[in-house]
């Protein structure tokens, strides 16, 4: 069988034209062969691919021939197959959304201190010391740094609120920063030394890159890493796996994802095969008798069918549901 690599990375540079980039850009990784999703705005690029080893590899080669790329790090994963079941490549007003307006400090102007692996697993450990996690409360639930702060945000443009909603536990403390690859790190950081944060480190890479280092193999690492792909997550403590998710419906301990089936709500929940039938893939009562839920749909229920469920649901859990 022929193998697979999927591609994540990122470089804030400044680009001229995002959208004839993108356009153009789309048309390369189309003919090369590559599958995936890429974002391009006038701070840089952002993308994740997969494709054949060769194919990948020409498109890093060609990559770091252009002296905007020349050092750009690409977090590099074995795969069986594709991670993604198309090719976009899009324009956009920022890599990741914070829409901070005046307070915008360019990543390239100001930043936090860049930490290999082995620095921040020896930061982690250090008294005045608090781990915070960027990402978002779904990406959290299934994997963190052990004692990590959750911010419990739903999107990352939420992230200054909480801080200064929470300054009193991050001052005076050394504030370790990560996220899935390290660009919304980068990019969050500067807004924070704004704020007067000074004493801020973040991993660089992020979490991809630790999971990777020979020496530390992921240690301090519980739970799954959360990805935006085909695959949805990926392992990265290859010394112990404690699973810290938990089944949306009953709290067992759980890894595996669903969408919720109202497609008005697309909640990602993490819940057992046997729940996802139970409660329909709904997350809630009214998304289960939505009229357009998915679950219904695939599977052909009948209002019987679904009044069944809901009773079943009712003489289990004690509450009672009606179509």
């Amino acid at each position: 069988m022929e193998k697979y690599q999927v591609l994540l990375y990122y470089k804030f540079v400044t680009m001229e034209d995002p959208e004839t980039f993108a356009q153009e850009h789309l048309r390369f990784c189309k003919e090369l062969g590559l599958k995936g999703r890429i974002l391009v705005a006038e701070e840089g690029i952002n993308g994740t691919v997969s494709g054949t080893v060769e194919q990948t590899n020409k498109y890093m080669e060609a990559m770091h021939a252009d002296p905007k790329f020349a050092d750009m790090m690409f977090k590099v994963d074995e795969a069986e197959q594709h991670a993604f079941k198309k090719m976009h490549c899009r324009p956009r007003a920022e890599l990741v959304s914070l829409r901070l307006g005046e307070e915008y400090v360019d990543p390239r102007d100001d930043n936090a201190e860049l930490l290999d692996p082995q620095a921040f697993y020896e930061a982690m450990q250090e008294e005045d010391t608090v781990i915070l996690d960027t990402r978002n409360d779904y990406e959290y639930e299934l994997g963190h740094f052990r004692g990590a702060i959750n911010p419990d945000i739903e999107t990352f443009r939420d992230l200054p609120e909480w801080i200064e909603e929470h300054r009193e536990e991050l001052e005076d403390k050394k504030v370790l920063m990560y996220c899935t690859g390290g660009i919304r790190c980068e990019k969050f950081s500067g807004w924070m030394k704004q704020k007067g944060f000074d004493d801020i480190g973040q991993l660089h890479g992020g979490v991809v890159t630790y999971g990777k280092d020979p020496e530390i193999q992921g240690e301090l690492w519980d739970g799954q890493l959360y990805v935006f792909d085909e695959r949805i997550s990926v392992p990265v403590n290859r010394k112990e796996h404690n699973v810290v998710g938990r089944d949306y419906f009953d709290g067992k301990p759980c890894e595996r994802y669903a969408n919720c089936a109202n497609p008005d709500c697309n909640r990602q929940i993490l819940c057992s095969e046997e729940n996802e039938h139970k409660y329909m893939r709904g997350c809630t009562h009214e998304c289960r008798v939505h009229p357009r839920n998915l679950y219904v749909q695939e599977h052909n229920l009948s209002e019987e069918d679904i009044q069944a469920r809901l009773d079943r649901i009712a003489k289990e859990d004690g509450v009672t549901q009606e179509a």
